[in-house]
């Protein structure tokens, strides 16, 4: 682990409210706090390096930090079993999907105090096989299966105590095809005698997929679905039948997975409503053994969908104590701030953000954090990490030259990754929380090495503060607001703003979020998209624990993994999760543009196109003569780079769109794709042009109802040129005349349509 890390419980403030900070300290120092505020974050020497300025606040100390373990894996936990787990006779039964098996034991139903021997469990070894333990108080009994389960194929497990005739058996069947048939293994000869001391009681909860209340390990990896107790020892027709598929009635207790799918309470439908409760938020609204396929939402079948996915490196929160707290005073302004701490020779910081009191705007121009995008990128561990020694040895060799952040995801994973990465299952990662070190959201953190071609290679929260340095730089006055407020307060947030900036990569949304930004547009606002492949995902939020955000990649774009089949709508609102093309609210429709294609990260330049002496858009070239401009930055060394978007009336781009600029110079050797929803075969793409034709990114302006405008760039690397030259380059002056004109309070007008042919 990191010596010195930290987190804080969310990413933006307003005054008059107190924001926490979680620090871990296994330095053995004392830990000091100071708080500065933000201008760059980017340690590239050949920009504004790393600026911050120092403010005049005190940090409230609450206790010394020391070290803190980061307890990953998620679990299910369930009390008040005392009643029929003491001594009496019980049978459990449960479907089991594992998704990795070998390596070490893993916990299916247990019921331990291991430094006590005592309690019961049921597990699989390390080779895979059913094992059942039960102690007494000196020793655990075991009994194994003779077969193996078999990887991501559905069982019927059990475990069954017999207190009368003292004997304790495990057995469990494969479900083949049809969810009511078995392969004909014979479950249920064997088992173990026990002696008079063997009983399942135990101090504390009954734990699923995992063992030992006090210190959760032994975490399975895989599906649970139908857990049930009954509280006798079934006889072997009774389990016969249940491995067909008929279960027995009588249970005490029968919890249904699908129920309240959107929250962490597991409900049990049996007579005594033994609820239970999840850690670290597994997935939910996956499909169970009895899945059929002809249903893909998980409401509208739910007796298909009562599975839940544990994984052995799920975290929702480090639940570190809160050491440091700072009360925002009243009047502060908004802006970028960060906590440093040091405790000897160790360092850390964590940006934050403090946005304007509720119901007020400081100045005209918002500039919107990205703060969900950064939160699901967050700890991402490139591929390059493992895969490339020579790019690992870069990164830490710029790193340390440029004095930048140390400390990177793909070496310190136990913080959990990030949903571009998988989980050690080979699942992909679905849910992400701001409520744990965040690595890659550290001023001085660098994506990329390599200069001479990536120049700073800075995404997400390093890369955005080029823009908020351009502001300041340039004079214009602004207020910070991030995700969390637009989601939550829509249009009643915009609505006081002239002008609202984005940043270079405002990737993930909720409908809500789109919402507020389309009103905003139409009622008048000046909208300004200044980043590529964004409005891309649709995302949603945990109803139940501020920071926890759900993506399902489903059916399409460009992605990391994907989602399994019937896995595609979210747990945390029901929703089709996936692009937000998919749900028929393409990026095109809001800004113009969206993302057509992906390269390495390289940066070009734009050509201006004839329309860009139209006299609706001639200004925001005054002072701009060159054909090309953007071919120098700090990000990939081109303004049009990376990711870049393209206009499609097709898509929702308005008629009256006119296109400013595209960029040229992608070469194949990038390599440069485009997202597979573009294309439809090898020789065909969606829109019917040569894919070569649609590598571009399309810098687009048009107007809006009530005299508002929107500006889109069509690039994730546009304002990482704005730099340039102290700030004075052509990209500046474009965007210091958009700047301009939308605080103009006169209005835009809508161009008259040509009248219809008769």
């Amino acid at each position: 682990m990191i010596p010195l890390a930290a987190y804080a419980h969310r990413l933006s403030v307003r005054p008059g409210e107190t924001i926490k900070f979680q620090v871990a300290n296994a330095t053995g120092e004392t830990v000091t706090a100071r708080l500065v505020r933000v201008i760059c974050s980017d340690a590239n020497p050949a920009g504004p390096g790393i600026l911050t300025e120092a403010i005049d606040a005190k940090v409230e100390k609450l206790a010394e930090p020391g070290p803190a373990e980061v307890l990953r894996g998620s679990f299910a936990i369930v009390d008040g079993l005392d009643p029929w787990l003491s001594g009496a006779s019980f049978t459990f039964v449960c479907r089991v999907f594992p998704t990795r098996l070998g390596g070490r034991r893993q916990a299916l139903l247990a019921r331990l105090e291991e430094d006590r021997q005592r309690g019961f469990a049921l597990m699989l070894t390390n080779d895979g096989r059913l094992r059942g333990s039960m102690g007494s108080g000196e020793a655990f009994v075991n009994i194994d299966t003779e077969k193996a389960l078999t990887e991501r194929c559905w069982h019927r497990v059990w475990v069954r105590f017999d207190a009368a005739a003292r004997t304790f058996h495990v057995g469990f069947s494969r479900i083949e095809g049809d969810a009511n048939a078995f392969d004909g293994f014979e479950p249920i000869a064997g088992g173990v005698s026990l002696g008079d001391r063997e009983s399942p009681a135990a101090d504390g909860p009954l734990l699923m997929a995992a063992a030992n209340h006090q210190s959760p390990n032994a975490h399975f990896n895989g599906k649970l679905e139908g857990p049930a107790l009954y509280g006798q020892a079934l006889s072997d027709g009774e389990i016969h039948s249940y491995l067909r598929g008929q279960e027995p009635a009588g249970a005490v207790a029968k919890w249904d997975f699908a129920e309240g799918v959107a929250g962490s309470r597991i409900v049990d439908v049996g007579p005594n409503a033994i609820h239970g409760r999840l850690v670290n938020t597994p997935a939910r609204g996956m499909t169970g053994a009895q899945w059929s396929g002809r249903e893909m939402c998980f409401r509208h079948a739910p007796t298909e969908y009562g599975a839940i996915h544990f994984h052995e490196d799920d975290i929702d929160d480090c639940n570190w104590p809160t050491t440091f707290q700072w009360k925002v005073p009243d009047g502060t302004r908004s802006s970028v701030y960060a906590l440093l701490l040091t405790a000897g020779a160790a360092e850390e910081n964590v940006p934050f953000h403090v946005v304007p009191p509720k119901g007020r705007a400081t100045a005209d121009i918002a500039v919107l954090a990205s703060t969900f995008t950064y939160t699901i990128y967050a700890n991402h561990a490139r591929p390059e990490w493992d895969r490339d020694p020579k790019w690992q040895a870069a990164w830490r060799e710029q790193t340390a030259a440029w004095g930048g952040y140390p400390h990177n995801p793909g070496e310190h994973r136990e913080y959990g990754l990030s949903t571009y990465n998988y989980h050690t299952d080979g699942s992909g990662i679905s849910i992400a929380s701001w409520q744990r070190p965040m690595l890659n959201v550290r001023i001085g953190y660098l994506t990329y090495p390599y200069e001479e071609i990536r120049a700073s290679g800075l995404r997400h929260f390093p890369a955005d503060s080029h823009l908020n340095a351009w502001l300041e730089t340039k004079g214009y006055d602004y207020d910070i607001i991030t995700d969390w407020e637009l989601h939550h307060e829509g249009t009643d947030l915009l609505k006081r703003y002239r002008v609202v900036l984005t940043g270079s990569h405002p990737e993930y949304h909720t409908g809500q979020m789109l919402d507020a930004l389309e009103a905003y547009r139409n009622s008048g606002g000046r909208f300004c998209y200044l980043g590529g492949n964004g409005f891309y995902w649709k995302i949603a939020l945990s109803p139940e624990r501020d920071g926890v955000i759900e993506i399902r990649r489903g059916e399409g774009g460009i992605r990391a993994w994907a989602a399994e089949p019937g896995e595609y709508y979210n747990q945390f609102d029901g929703g089709y999760g996936g692009l937000w093309r998919r749900n028929g609210r393409p990026p095109q429709h809001l800004c113009g543009v969206g993302f057509t294609a992906q390269g390495n990260f390289l940066g070009s330049y734009y050509r201006k196109r004839a329309q860009a002496a139209d006299p609706r858009v001639a200004w925001i070239f005054d002072g701009v003569e060159e054909e090309t401009f953007g071919d120098h930055g700090l990000s990939g060394h081109g303004a049009a780079g990376f990711e870049l978007d393209r206009t499609d009336k097709r898509l929702g781009t308005p008629e009256h769109a006119i296109v400013l600029a595209s960029s040229e110079n992608h070469p194949p050797d990038a390599p440069w794709v485009l997202v597979p929803e573009e294309m439809l075969t090898h020789l065909v793409t969606w829109p019917g042009e040569p894919a070569r034709d649609l590598i571009r990114a399309d810098l687009t302006f048009f107007e809006c109802p009530n005299g508002g405008a929107v500006f889109s760039t069509g690039s994730i690397t546009f304002c990482g040129s704005l730099v340039t030259n102290d700030f004075n380059n052509d990209v500046s002056r474009i965007l210091d005349n958009v700047v301009r004109r939308f605080l103009d309070p006169v209005p835009f007008e809508m161009p008259r349509r040509p009248p219809s042919p008769k």
